[in-house]
């Protein structure tokens, strides 16, 4: 019909427009998979996006002492293509958002909206072309230069204590944080307590802890006690991932670092990964 013929010559302008292969292109058909991902590192109105043959990472940091990184593979795209170096630009997540959700963010009865996204050259927008039951927007979003992110060398070899769970038995623990607090602290353990969480509010010290042997836990790899505090404003916003997430990962390498990996699913049963980043409070570490 008209709206599909119109599509098809859109999507044909997108492939092959001035210049002719663009540095990078991907087509979706459930931008769903794409929008449940990203908000949950949305808490701040810009991010860097990284782009490469491998797919594309958002990333979102705050006061250079957390960092969340949202990895989304190509092989979560239907159509994927990209050229040349890796690119890195910072845009406006807020209405990169908003773009994507043009069509609203319900589910809607078998209905998809099919995006279209396209990055010409260095400085160039960020293209979109959606379309939903014969209805066509595009968008474009402006590009910047992306500061320089900062690197908090996190690396398997550094890892000296590690758990995986299942994100179901955190979420009441971390949504029910006592604000008052100005710090959360993590102990990992290769005895008991194993490992626990506590926060120092007003109304006291509360403590979750968790056995080894729980259900909720699928592996546990510690090699020494350690125990860390972390600003809780800093962690807080990882909460959007650990809603998304169907199992977390808990990792405290030798220095104290955190990181927790979040696996997501998306509604095409596709696996995508989030990652949150934070160093320890010095004003607190013990």
């Amino acid at each position: 019909n008209e709206y599909k013929s119109y599509l098809r010559r859109k999507e044909h302008l997108m492939a092959s427009s001035s210049p002719p292969a663009p540095l990078f292109h991907a087509k979706l058909d459930n931008v769903r998979c794409m929008t449940s991902v990203l908000k949950s590192v949305a808490f701040k109105d810009y991010a860097t996006i990284f782009i490469s043959v491998n797919g594309l990472k958002v990333t979102v940091e705050e006061s250079k002492c957390s960092q969340i990184n949202a990895f989304l593979q190509a092989e979560l795209f239907q159509t994927y293509s990209f050229s040349g170096e890796a690119v890195v630009f910072c845009t406006n997540l807020s209405v990169l958002m908003e773009c994507l959700n043009v069509f609203g963010v319900g589910a809607g009865s078998g209905s998809y909206t099919t995006l279209n996204m396209r990055y010409d050259d260095h400085g160039s927008p960020l293209c979109l072309l959606l379309e939903e039951g014969g209805v066509v927007t595009e968008c474009q979003v402006k590009t910047m230069e992306a500061d320089e992110i900062l690197d908090f060398n996190f690396t398997s070899l550094g890892v000296e204590n590690k758990i995986i769970m299942r994100s179901e038995c955190l979420r009441d623990a971390f949504s029910d944080l006592d604000e008052s607090s100005h710090v959360i602290e993590i102990l990992m353990s290769p005895k008991t307590p194993w490992f626990k969480l506590s926060t120092f509010g007003q109304a006291g010290t509360t403590i979750t802890e968790y056995p080894k042997d729980s259900d909720f836990v699928e592996a546990f790899e510690c090699t020494r006690t350690q125990s860390n505090r972390y600003r809780l404003s800093l962690v807080k916003p990882s909460i959007k991932a650990l809603l998304q997430s169907s199992k977390i990962s808990i990792r405290m390498d030798n220095r104290g670092f955190l990181s927790l990996q979040y696996m997501i699913k998306t509604e095409d049963g596709s696996t995508c990964f989030v990652e949150f980043l934070c160093a320890p409070d010095e004003d607190y570490d013990e």
